[in-house]
């Protein structure tokens, strides 16, 4: 019988103690050892980074064993099953936890850096430098600090920006951990990256699977195999990610009409956006806009 995986979703992250959080996109935990990291398989639909400064942990992810140490610094994207997370008497460090949204919010606008944070799929757990555990140390802790502030009219906006500044310091170490590997690529990983690189770029234009697998040179069965394999997800889903992501980032931060976003994002008519965009988030634009 196949082992049951249970969703994990950021709501149930938001009881924890000793934890501050920024509605359902952002979650700080000062004590590495009370976050409730699963011991039965549990899949993230969220994304993790955590620094580990005392003790250690091992667990699974994607039934893969990996092990934590003090100095680590542990990056989990979303859609990763973790499992059998077994720590020691004596972890402890300090965790941040982001909504898949709210990250790609975050680095729309810079695609370097989501093509290095591809890397961590295959090394999710790097070595951390003194002054970069320092680093590491200070935005948490600045971060904490303004997150407890909700008269901050411009709480959000800050926070946003302090983790587009931790995520240029992340991948200055994901750079460096992939200089220093002698990692290829495997034909799917290459295929995965080569993908969301393109979608990136066109999804704003183009939402057709066989579109993505013409440009990659293969078929749109293998290039749907392979990101399904790779991801978790199919090529329709992350495809859908983006187009909402940036349907969402116009409606919040731009004056545009729905009929003005439905013409930039290529959609037939405002009607067709309309019923696309409560299909997905569960409201009208309209309705997302006014929120």
């Amino acid at each position: 019988m196949d082992k049951k995986i249970i969703e994990s979703d950021f709501e149930q992250l938001k009881k924890w103690h000793h934890s501050g959080f920024l509605e359902s996109d952002l979650l700080l935990l000062d004590n590495l050892s009370a976050a409730c990291f699963p011991t039965e398989a549990r899949r993230m639909n969220f994304i993790i980074f955590a620094l580990c400064t005392r003790g250690g942990a091992t667990y699974l992810l994607d039934t893969r064993r990996q092990q934590l140490t003090p100095g680590d610094i542990l990056i989990i994207s979303e859609h990763r099953v973790v499992d059998a997370f077994t720590p020691t008497a004596d972890l402890d460090g300090l965790c941040i936890m982001v909504s898949v949204p709210f990250f790609h919010e975050i680095i729309r606008e810079v695609s370097d850096i989501s093509r290095l944070f591809l890397f961590t799929r295959q090394y999710p757990v790097m070595k951390l430098r003194e002054q970069e555990q320092q680093t590491f140390s200070e935005y948490y802790h600045f971060m904490r600090t303004k997150i407890n502030d909700p008269a901050n009219h411009f709480r959000r906006p800050l926070l946003r920006t302090l983790l587009l500044a931790m995520f240029y310091d992340l991948s200055n170490v994901i750079r460096r951990a992939q200089n220093n590997s002698d990692h290829r690529p495997s034909r799917p990983d290459a295929i995965f990256a080569q993908f969301i690189q393109l979608v990136e770029a066109n999804c704003q234009r183009e939402r057709r699977v066989s579109w993505y697998a013409q440009q990659i040179c293969i078929t749109p069965k293998y290039l749907s195999e392979t990101v399904k394999q790779v991801s978790r997800r199919t090529p329709n889903e992350w495809i859908d990610n983006y187009v909402l992501l940036r349907l969402r980032v116009l409606l919040r931060n731009t004056t545009k009409s729905i009929k003005e976003i439905a013409r930039e994002m290529n959609f037939p008519n405002q009607s067709f956006l309309g019923k696309y965009f409560k299909e997905h988030i569960g409201m009208s634009p309209s309705e997302y806009r006014k929120s």
